[in-house]
């Protein structure tokens, strides 16, 4: 066991650490990122106002570029298109090119609001905000013109459907005929199949490849535990550069057998599958277009000789929707995609983090409700640790009793500390308390904890999840606040603008049951360790405001139940002794 004074120096060690990462973090970096914002923002308007360059001039580049237009809606019309319009999924495919640039989820929009606009993930070339994916081939050597960002294909139906693949179809006029069978599954995955036929007297090789390419920096979140940008697997191993380190690099490239690649947001992610048994060479790359900065994901496939009255057919994928975990597990299983379900940033934690969000799911299935599921999951980690944490609360409870014994001999020894501290660790000795076993319960929970925050904050089966009440997102912070008596005056709820959120409700209702709980706790024998232990449910109240609304309520719902518990023992405790 510690000593009095090595007990002193951990809690002072532990409250200034917490200190510096809070101050770091409200002063430093919070500013960071509010200028960075803005500086996003006056990009973004300034890459909306200037009219688009040439393309990428990497080997996968598209030749041309559509005119630029004020809105989205205006570059959507400016080419034929097939559509389609499936349960998740709707837009088009751009004939010109055969681009798909035009994609927006049917399931998701941008507020809790249900009448709020549609999550619109891909937009086309010449749109404010271009983000588009497309196939082709290069060739090696000059078999005649090759179809570009300007080829006109030719559609034999003008609808895509979850039944209804379409095929395109384009002959170059020098013996090569090129077709693109387009399917899409029910989900968000679309199949490409390429076929080039040689009709004419030479043979010719062309390398098949596919590209994600994105114009301008989009807003991230900036959150050190959240990964947003390019993204790839390659040859099993999980790579996630970030938007800075491709632009300083201009190009990184990794050979690959199968994996995938493409540029992820918090919820969503377009990615290129090429085939999982070809050699690619793959690339994240930045590109200055003219004033416009752009990111792309590529990878090109070994070239394939087609001989005279022969052809050559490649298949890849493109999945392009909603990081929904159990879809990507599906697609993991069904298609051999390696990884993929590492598009969810479960950290470091992932052998816990990914466990827990299945639980929770489960619960939920059973539920019908993700703040109900949280709420069995606090029981089912309760009883998981409910042995320790009963042997913790018993030593807690001796520890208490002993209080009368711990002031008799301040009394006795006065400013003596050697002689105090040794008095000490001989009556805990004798009555089996230990002064550390409060820590414990906490300690053990907190890699729980920091897994259940990271699922709340990184997966979208909880965004826009509601609870009871005033809580329509467990994702999001508690949005009522003290402020304006949780909404009874007349004036909104000012943002903390130190904490990203406001405090509201159940930061509240968690502090008290933190107090609750500390005040069940014996009280350090010493004064300064006293008053912290004082102040930390204020700290915690405070601190846990901008957190997502889940994680608060898991917190209070723990803290009741360890106070129910720790109840309990005591009452048991205090019979004991007086039947002793």
């Amino acid at each position: 066991m510690f000593k009095e004074e090595n007990q002193k120096n951990l809690i002072l060690a532990i409250v200034i650490s917490i200190a510096i990462v809070l101050g770091w973090q409200f002063l430093v970096e919070g500013p960071r990122l509010d200028r960075e914002r803005v500086q996003r923002a006056a990009l973004q308007q300034q890459q909306q106002a200037a009219a688009p360059a040439a393309q990428s001039p990497s080997v996968v580049a598209t030749p041309g570029t559509p005119v630029a237009v004020p809105d989205r809606a205006a570059a959507v019309s400016q080419s034929p298109r097939v559509r389609f319009d499936t349960p998740e999924v709707r837009g088009s495919i751009r004939l010109v090119g055969a681009q798909i640039d035009d994609l927006q989820l049917v399931r998701y929009r941008e507020t809790v609001s249900p009448s709020s606009p549609l999550i619109t993930l891909l937009s086309p070339q010449g749109s404010p905000s271009p983000y588009f994916a497309d196939f082709g081939w290069v060739a090696n050597g000059t078999p005649g013109p090759m179809p570009d960002g300007q080829t006109a294909w030719v559609a034999d139906r003008d609808t895509l459907t979850s039944t209804a693949p379409v095929t395109l179809s384009w002959d170059n006029g020098s013996g090569l005929k090129f077709e693109r069978r387009i399917a899409i599954d029910g989900e968000f995955m679309f199949e490409i199949t390429d076929r080039v036929t040689n009709s004419g007297a030479e043979p010719v090789q062309l390398q098949p490849y596919g590209r994600v390419q994105r114009v301008g920096l989009p807003k991230t979140l900036g959150f050190y535990i959240l990964h947003e940008g390019p993204i790839g697997v390659f040859n099993g191993v999980l790579n996630e550069p970030s938007y800075d380190d491709v632009k300083k690099k201009r190009a990184i490239k990794n050979p690959s057998i199968g994996g995938w690649l493409g540029i992820t947001d918090k919820y969503w992610l377009v990615a290129l599958v090429p085939d999982q048994k070809s050699e690619i060479q793959t690339q994240f790359l930045h590109v200055d277009l003219g004033g416009r900065e752009a990111y792309q994901a590529d990878f090109a496939a070994a070239a394939l000789p087609i001989a005279p009255g022969a052809s050559a057919t490649t298949t890849n994928r493109l999945f392009a929707g909603a990081k929904e975990v159990r879809l990507l597990d599906s697609y993991e299983a069904k298609l051999g995609i390696a990884l993929f379900d590492r598009a969810v940033d479960f950290g470091w934690f992932y052998w816990l983090t990914k466990p827990i969000f299945y639980v929770l799911d489960y619960f939920y299935r059973l539920l019908g409700n993700f703040g109900l599921a949280i709420l069995l999951l606090t029981l089912c980690v309760k009883g998981l640790f409910f042995p320790l944490a009963n042997k913790s609360y018993r030593a807690m409870s001796k520890m208490k009793l002993l209080q009368p014994e711990i002031e008799k001999l301040k009394a006795l020894h006065g400013g003596d500390q050697a002689k105090m501290s040794q008095a000490m660790m001989e009556l805990y000795k004798k009555s089996g308390a230990n002064p550390l076993a409060g820590c414990l319960p906490v300690v053990i929970q907190i890699p729980v904890f920091f897994s259940l925050y990271k699922v709340l904050f990184v997966t979208i089966e909880m965004r826009h999840a509601p609870f009871y009440g005033w809580i329509k997102d467990l994702s999001d912070h508690d949005p009522t606040s003290v402020f304006n008596l949780f909404g009874m005056l007349p004036w909104g709820a000012p943002e903390a603008a130190l904490l990203g959120g406001t405090l509201g409700a159940w930061p509240l209702i968690m502090g008290v049951t933190m107090f609750l709980q500390q005040k069940m706790n014996p009280a350090p024998p010493d004064p300064i360790q006293a008053k912290i232990f004082m102040f930390l449910p204020i700290m915690f109240t405070f601190m846990l405001a901008g957190f997502p609304a889940g994680l608060v309520i898991y917190w209070a719902w723990n803290n009741i139940l360890s106070v129910a518990q720790q109840w309990v023992i005591m009452r048991q405790t205090v019979r004991a002794k007086v039947g002793s």
